[in-house]
Formats: C-alpha cells, sequence, structure tokens
C-alpha cells in the first residue's frame, strides 16, 4: 500500500490562517503591527527566490515587510551596520540575514550581531542554548517546522525511534535535540548519522521515523529503510532542467523507491519547505508579542 503523503502545503495553510486570526486580534487590540526585515546580500538565484516567497507570505498575512537586497560587494562592516540599525528599530520585530553570505563576511560575526529578541531564524547562540535547556525561544524554522508536521499528521513521536541523517546547525542537531525533549513532538530515542557514519543503513533500517537532512539528492533507497517507517525529507537539490527552463527538484530520498515502502513520506517540493516559512511568520509573530509585553 504506497504510503500516505504528508502535505505540507496543507498543513502550512492551515498554521497560517490561525496567525493571519492573531495578527487581527492583536492589531485591533493592541494596535500592534508585527516587523519582519529580512537582508538580502548579493544575486544568489536561490536566496532571492527565498527572500521573495518570505516577504510574500509577510504580506499576505499582514505582517510589515522590508527587504534590504545589498550588493554581493557590501563589506561586512557595512553588513554590521544596517543590522544594528535594524537592531535599534522599533518598528522591527525580526531579522533574518539570507545565508549563505559572500566568501568575505563572516555570517557567524553577522548571527551573532543580531539582537536575539529579535533572531526569528533561531541562530543566536543565545536561543540555541536556551532552545537546548527546553527554554521558551526562537526555535529554529525548519526543524520546528518538521516537528509540527509530524504533530498535525497525527504521527506518533513518544517513544519512536527517530533517526537523523545530516547534522548541520540549522537542521541536524537542532530537530535532534527538539526530538529528545520532554515536549510535544519529543519523547523520542534519536540517532544522528553523518558522514562519518560507519553501515549508515544499519541505523536508517531501524527507524520508526527517518528525517533525512543530508543535501544528496535521491541518497536514501527503499533498501535503507524499514516498512511501516514515517520519511521527512528535508533535501531540496535541483537535478535538471524542465522544458520550460523551470528547476527540477529532488529530495534527499528517493520518493518513487522509497513510497512503496513508507506508512507516510513528505513530497519535495511541498512538503517541508512551506513549514519553513510558515514557522518564521510564527516566530515574528511571538518577536512582536513578547516586545509589546504580551507574552
Amino acid at each position: 500500500m504506497p504510503a500516505t503523503i504528508i502535505n505540507g502545503a496543507v498543513i502550512a495553510q492551515a498554521i497560517r490562517q490561525e496567525i493571519a486570526t492573531e495578527l487581527a486580534a492583536i492589531k485591533a487590540h493592541h494596535g500592534l503591527l508585527p516587523g519582519l526585515a529580512t537582508i538580502l546580500v548579493g544575486e544568489d538565484p536561490a536566496s532571492q527566490s527565498y527572500v521573495a516567497a518570505k516577504n510574500k507570505t509577510a504580506h499576505a498575512l499582514g505582517i510589515h515587510s522590508e527587504q534590504m537586497t545589498l550588493p554581493a560587494t557590501t563589506s561586512e562592516e557595512e553588513l554590521l551596520r544596517i543590522v544594528g540599525q535594524c537592531n535599534r528599530n522599533p518598528a522591527i520585530h525580526g531579522i533574518l540575514v539570507q545565508l549563505p553570505l559572500p566568501g568575505h563576511i563572516d555570517e557567524t560575526e553577522v548571527l551573532f550581531a543580531i539582537d536575539p529578541a529579535k533572531d526569528v531564524d533561531g541562530f543566536h547562540p543565545v536561543n540555541v542554548g536556551k532552545m537546548m535547556l527546553g527554554q521558551r525561544c526562537f526555535l529554529p524554522c525548519t526543524p520546528n517546522g518538521i516537528l509540527e508536521l509530524l504533530q498535525r499528521a497525527g504521527i506518533t513521536t513518544s517513544g519512536a525511534e527517530v533517526v537523523v541523517v545530516g547534522r548541520s546547525n540549522i537542521v541536524g542537531k537542532p530537530v535532534a535535540n527538539l526530538m529528545l525533549q520532554k515536549r510535544a513532538g519529543g519523547n523520542a530515542t534519536v540517532t544522528v548519522c553523518h558522514t562519518r557514519t560507519r553501515d549508515m543503513a544499519a541505523h536508517t533500517r531501524r527507524a520508526d521515523i527517518l528525517i533525512v537532512a543530508a543535501g544528496s539528492a535521491r541518497m536514501i533507497k527503499a533498501d535503507q529503510i524499514k516498512q511501516g517507517a514515517v520519511v521527512i525529507d528535508v533535501g531540496v537539490n535541483r537535478v535538471g532542467q524542465s522544458a520550460t527552463g523551470k528547476a527540477v527538484l529532488a529530495g534527499d530520498v528517493d520518493f518513487d523507491d522509497v513510497v512503496g515502502k513508507a506508512s507516510a513520506i513528505t513530497p519535495v517540493p511541498g512538503g517541508v519547505g512551506p513549514m519553513t516559512i510558515t514557522m518564521l511568520m510564527q516566530n515574528t509573530l511571538q518577536a512582536a508579542k513578547q516586545a509589546a509585553g504580551l507574552l
């Protein structure tokens, strides 16, 4: 029996409606307009596309969005100055610096310069530390989106064997930590695999829930999962171009090979991707409420 498709676009739209309803209420009762600043350095097509999607979603929900597009030659000093301006601007509640940055700019210095109270990406060490301790903070958007997907799809995580393939600071490490915690969408037993893991398939075949964020197109095949596993595919890889010139995308999981063996699976595109932007909007709303003393 083919796997159930976990439709991230549908789930994300339901969450966005919840956000829009709450936004309307806080505007009406408190006159509060959440503000998001997005900073893009350079002309990377993927980054331009991501930032455009984030701004489009913000406007659709009623969030004030300011995009700052800077040339690739922008100095680190200038970028830090702009981040500082956003930190001091009371109309801006969330700051997002689109990664990757040009090679001459130290990404760590820039991310650490963002006020933790406006760090809606959840990358500042203050928020990372609070996340590790299970305290209230801005959770990184993709890992938080994965937990929301699992919960809203009715997937039981408590007591489950979870295997995460990938150890990035953006997805692998934080999602592993969140799923370990005593929280909704957590309480799992978690294994993290990476490029130095010996016999990765021995681990992935144990997984009740397999989360793949390795950045390698179609690397996970059906013989690497167990019957009935839930598969969350975080990867987005450009594997070709259609006749119309549109990029052909594939995940880190070989969807066609795995769909007949998994019990549930996220597609690419349309799975985790829409959730990432939605969680960014949720964090921006949270930042505005915190600034206004509503949390």
